[in-house]
């Protein structure tokens, strides 16, 4: 694992989400969330399984891309 991108917990993506305008959808009875925003009538959905949490360095890499941000902004959301 890097020392320059830590593992994440699940607080930690809800709260980086928050920070990037996401909210959640309301659950459907399984262990994945939907966090959703809407940017220029482009839909931004991102999958989190807290189940997987500490989440992988893949994890991390393709949330980033579901919303729609390089992985370094979405660490840096964290501390917005």
């Amino acid at each position: 694992m890097s020392g320059h991108y830590p593992p994440l917990t699940y607080r930690d993506v809800r709260t980086i989400l928050r920070n990037l305008g996401f909210a959640p959808r309301p659950r459907t009875g399984t262990s994945h969330e939907q966090w959703c925003k809407t940017v220029d009538n482009h839909l931004y959905k991102v999958t989190v399984d807290g189940t997987k949490a500490p989440f992988s360095q893949i994890l991390i890499r393709s949330m980033a891309a579901q919303a729609g941000v390089s992985k370094r902004d979405f660490y840096a959301a964290l501390r917005l």
